[in-house]
């Protein structure tokens, strides 16, 4: 079993997002730590990039904020290894295919490993073309993520069927970003999901409240939430720390 399915041995599993680099690597650094003290179960870790397609207005600034810093993915690597090394739960990238085939692929992968990396989230990445990475990925053990949006109906047999580490469950259409309300019926794409694997299924895109967390972890295996801990980093920046901390704890409660 890999690191990423025992990240959801323990009950229901909290996945916390940040952007690398935003407000800067030190401070970058030290959110990851407290998101991990406050009981987050996976780390996702944002590698900036100029074009971030599927990300709302709140992570979109934050990309900004970290390139603008001069955040490069080499520079994430060491931010990545650094953060490994003091903490023990998977951490995964979450980036865009042209990212990793400028890097090259195998030389991507290669130090993703070695920073301490399980998985791979990329959202620009067809399910027709994922084999080409997959296939590298294998080699070092890292898992390719695959992502279900609420449009993906009858391609979720074929989707699921492939999936590693854990199966990514798109709440809403459109970007990511905080949502007052979810309308998708998340309960019988789950259903679906479960139907043909036994990979974890997690829940993602605009989840921000305790009340939230609680009801889409009890139709999946974990919440991811993003955007709502990128505002709190926007908001208070180099003392988001503890703010961070707080925000994790009390949506890790929510769905202990």
């Amino acid at each position: 079993m890999n690191k990423i399915s025992k990240a959801f041995e323990n009950g229901k599993a909290f996945i916390g997002f940040v952007t690398a680099g935003d407000p800067d690597l030190e401070t970058s650094e030290k959110i990851m730590l407290k998101m991990a003290e406050a009981g987050c179960d996976i780390i996702e870790i944002g590698i900036p990039f100029s074009d971030p397609i599927a990300e709302g207005p709140i992570i979109q600034e934050a990309n900004l904020r970290s390139l603008t810093q001069g955040t490069t993915t080499d520079k994430v690597f060491e931010l990545t290894e650094r953060v490994s090394k003091q903490i023990d739960i998977p951490l995964v990238y979450m980036t865009y295919l042209n990212v990793l085939f400028k890097y090259g692929y195998d030389n991507f992968l290669e130090k993703a490993v070695k920073s301490g990396i399980s998985g791979v989230i990329i959202p620009d990445l067809p399910f027709e073309e994922k084999q080409e990475l997959q296939s590298v990925a294998e080699k070092y053990g890292i898992d390719v993520i695959s992502l279900i949006a609420p449009t993906s109906e009858n391609r979720i047999k074929m989707i699921a069927s492939d999936a590693k580490g854990f199966v990514y469950a798109v709440s809403s259409l459109g970007v990511t970003g905080t949502r007052s309300e979810i309308t998708t019926d998340l309960d019988t794409i789950t259903k679906h999901i479960k139907d043909v694997t036994d990979v974890p299924v997690a829940i993602g895109f605009g989840i921000n409240t305790p009340e939230q967390a609680k009801k889409y972890a009890d139709i999946a295996d974990g919440v991811i939430v993003g955007s709502a801990i990128v505002k709190i980093i926007a908001k208070y920046g180099k003392n988001a720390p503890d703010e961070v901390y707080k925000y994790v704890k009390s949506m890790k409660d929510a769905i202990r």
